[in-house]
């Protein structure tokens, strides 16, 4: 079973190829329904809103299917249809939306995650916003951001206080109401926080223009990518004991060891 020290170079580069041309894909079929009059939500969630689209499935299928034909004995994790079982020891790990709320709302604070994993975890991650026309992409000796800007090499701050730090989060009522008062500590010594970037702010977090993203209840797909890519960057990704994220998906991401150990402490006191 492979893993990734066992990849060769040429291999190594169609992966990269791969999830870029399996992004430029994501980026037409996504666009072909961002924005458009008529767009609708199916609910998944029998107890609150949880949407999925049609441009959700269709992105998922496409990546799907190409993988079918490219790299059949690769494993397949993604939100919106059965898991396929690896063969091959690699795994990619797909969430066609994430932000399918912001999607549904016009706002440009969504993205295309792809990750690839192996038994240790992701190891070559995407986070793109097609509308911005933004890459961030991290892993295999790579950690990089396209758009209207131009390129650039991505690395997360050095910023060593807490109260210097800008928090990042999805939803201001964080999971459990252990996980919120948590979050608050946080929250409350940090100098700005902002919330409802989704995937988004794991990228800023790699560009090196915020400190700190803190989340729970997230699923492997929300995540694998993020972890790549943030790594990549320099940064860190655990749970909120210093663990793998894992059950639960408590995230912390962080932009250094310093912002990493402090945020820790005060999400456990």
């Amino acid at each position: 079973m492979k893993d990734r020290t066992t990849i060769a170079a040429p291999e190594r580069s169609q992966l990269i190829t791969l999830i870029h041309e399996f992004a430029d894909a994501a980026r037409v079929e996504t666009l072909r329904h961002f924005r458009q009059s008529g767009l609708t939500a199916d609910n998944k969630s029998a107890d609150g809103f949880d949407p999925v689209t049609i441009a959700d499935r269709a992105v998922e299928q496409l990546i799907r299917d190409r993988l079918a034909q490219m790299r059949p004995d690769d494993g397949i994790t993604g939100e919106e249809f059965a898991p396929v079982p690896t063969r091959s020891g690699l795994t990619w790990v797909i969430d066609p939306i994430d932000g399918t709320r912001s999607f549904l709302s016009g706002s440009p604070c969504w993205g295309v995650l792809i990750a690839v994993a192996d038994q240790s975890g992701p190891f070559l991650g995407v986070i793109d916003q097609p509308y911005i026309g933004e890459r961030f992409l991290g892993g295999l000796g790579m950690a990089e951001a396209t758009g209207p800007q131009g390129a650039a090499a991505l690395h997360c701050r050095a910023t060593p206080d807490l109260r210097d730090a800008i928090l990042f989060s999805t939803f201001p009522e964080i999971g459990t109401d252990d996980e919120c008062r948590a979050f608050q500590r946080v929250s409350t010594a940090c100098r700005l926080t902002r919330y409802g970037m989704d995937c988004y702010a794991y990228a800023l977090l790699a560009l090196g223009q915020i400190d700190l993203v803190i989340e729970a209840g997230l699923n492997v797909y929300d995540i694998a990518a993020p972890i790549a890519v943030i790594e990549a960057a320099g940064g860190i990704v655990t749970n909120w004991q210093g663990g793998a994220v894992g059950p639960g998906g408590q995230a912390l991401a962080a932009a250094n060891p310093d912002i990493h150990a402090q945020a820790m402490a005060l999400l456990n006191a």
